[in-house]
């Protein structure tokens, strides 16, 4: 995942100072906040001249036309209009280079990206815009997955109460950019703050039922009906290499992934014909009680003797409530 910094969010220090220490320490992009200000191209033309670093730039305004020349003249690689503030539909000029977002606040429905399906990203705003060192509201987990799903090749950004932890949950969810200000400048030093934003030690605040895939969302079969075929339809439905296996009353009972199906079928090699369902299901897998936080999450992981790629989700040590899996994470970071 990228880390966006917001430029703006460092009061103490002139604009090159700041630019040339983002610089030295290697951040992926310059956050530019323009809240229907056109001055702020003065500001990207400086930039241009320190550094080649990919410009973020966030316009709020009820106008978006009145900068298309300044957009023209002054190209950006990221490009995002605040939806709340449009008055009509924007319509950006294909003239205007550099990848188009729609941004969005808490409140509002990703639902609204439908109007704007031929723009590359959508950028969630985790708390208010314009307000530094806001705290990230939990609701835009849900939301993210939302956004995922509907659209599994759109890049999703997130602007707002970016800390160590919620990037590392952030990054877990397939999350391309988080914009940084308050908690990149604030900590003892930008360096400090980027190895916390990049997932060294953290302080937990989040716990695994905020950003799990929900029950609803999982791919499912009922231990008293699966077959090998139902068995092998929601796994190819489900998309994710795994269903979860559980009884009437969504008790955990197993996990059947695509590895457990290729073990049991090279058991069985002599005659595939003996496998039964039940052959297929890992009766004891490995699982996390909704309360784990993040740090502690990790701790589990690392003393697995074996790769985890998804964790079952339980509630009073059976009920399974969900599944965490880390596929987007492992992308990521490669």
């Amino acid at each position: 995942m990228k880390i966006s910094a917001s430029i703006y969010s460092d009061k103490k220090r002139p604009l090159k100072e700041v630019i040339e220490d983002l610089v030295n320490h290697q951040v992926d992009l310059l956050h530019i906040d323009c809240n229907d200000d056109l001055a702020v191209f003065e500001d990207i033309a400086q930039i241009r001249e320190w550094c080649s670093l990919p410009l973020d730039l966030h316009i709020i305004t009820e106008q978006p036309e009145k900068y298309f020349d300044l957009l023209r003249a002054n190209p950006v690689e990221y490009l995002t209009f605040q939806y709340e503030q449009l008055t009509e539909r924007l319509e950006i000029p294909a003239d205007i280079s550099g990848k188009k977002g729609l941004a969005v606040i808490t409140p509002t429905s990703v639902e609204v990206f439908d109007q704007y399906a031929d723009f590359d990203f959508i950028l969630i705003m985790a708390t208010i815009p314009g307000q530094s060192g806001g705290v990230f509201d939990k609701i835009n987990f849900s939301k993210i997955r939302q956004f995922r799903k509907k659209y599994p090749t759109k890049s999703i950004h997130v602007d707002g109460g970016v800390n160590g932890e919620v990037s590392f949950i952030l990054r877990n969810m397939g999350v391309s950019s988080s914009v940084s200000g308050s908690y990149l400048f604030n900590a003892p030093s930008i360096g400090h703050a980027l190895m916390n934003l990049t997932m060294r030690e953290i302080e937990s605040h989040y716990s695994v039922e905020d950003f799990m895939i929900p029950l609803e969302e999982c791919p499912i079969v009922h231990s008293e009906s699966m077959s090998l075929k139902s068995i092998l339809e929601t796994i190819e439905k489900g998309n994710l290499g795994f269903c979860l296996v559980l009884d009437e009353h969504n008790k955990l009972k197993g996990i059947c992934s695509s590895a457990d199906i290729r073990k049991t079928m090279l058991r069985n090699l002599n005659d595939l014909n003996t496998i039964q369902p039940i052959d297929l299901i890992n009766q004891s897998p490995l699982s996390i009680s909704n309360t784990t936080t993040v740090v502690e999450l990790l701790k589990t992981i690392k003393k697995c003797s074996f790769p985890v790629m998804y964790l079952p989700v339980v509630k009073n040590e059976t009920e399974a409530i969900g599944i965490v899996n880390f596929v987007n994470l492992i992308k990521g970071e490669i």
